[in-house]
């Protein structure tokens, strides 16, 4: 787990201000942006919003039980961390997901000022509380991403893209 890289494997953070032509991001990058400030059932609506993405990007319909599963791991972290901004931090402003062709990344941006951690030791059967838990075994790498001055941070996720 990684809480202060500023860039992560995969080099997958937002897109600059203003890229273009002339820019250094990867053209196969591709990003969603779903505003959640002032939305009601954020996280059915997150999730659906996913479900859209990876339908868009061709990870759904899936083709075989190992993308139905990568799928599926996907909108449980996308539900994991929403979910996680909405009782632990403030509410969720932003979710963003972003891919290339090797891997997949979930952002979401929120107002506040708490770390987001595994808890531990990790009690089997206890009910709530394993949310990032289950945000680290799925994920390659995950963290938080904070800039200075600025009230809030972005958790963000990154999932191997399926084979």
């Amino acid at each position: 787990m990684s809480t202060t890289r500023q860039h992560p494997p995969g080099d997958l953070g937002r897109e600059p201000e203003g890229a273009g032509a002339a820019s250094p991001v990867p053209a196969e990058r591709q990003w969603r942006t779903l505003s959640l400030g002032q939305a009601s059932g954020i996280v059915p609506m997150a999730r659906d919003f996913a479900r859209q993405a990876l339908h868009d990007w061709g990870w759904l319909p899936a083709s075989s039980a190992d993308r139905r599963a990568a799928a599926e791991d996907v909108l449980l972290v996308v539900s994991e961390l929403v979910t996680n901004a909405c009782l632990h931090a403030e509410g969720p402003e932003e979710l963003r997901i972003g891919r290339t062709p090797k891997a997949l990344r979930v952002e979401v941006v929120d107002r506040g000022t708490g770390q987001p951690a595994p808890r531990t030791p990790h009690r089997a059967g206890r009910p709530g509380g394993h949310g990032m838990f289950i945000v680290q075994r799925l994920c390659l790498d995950w963290g938080v991403q904070r800039t200075p001055e600025t009230p809030g941070k972005t958790v963000w996720a990154e999932l191997a893209a399926p084979a």
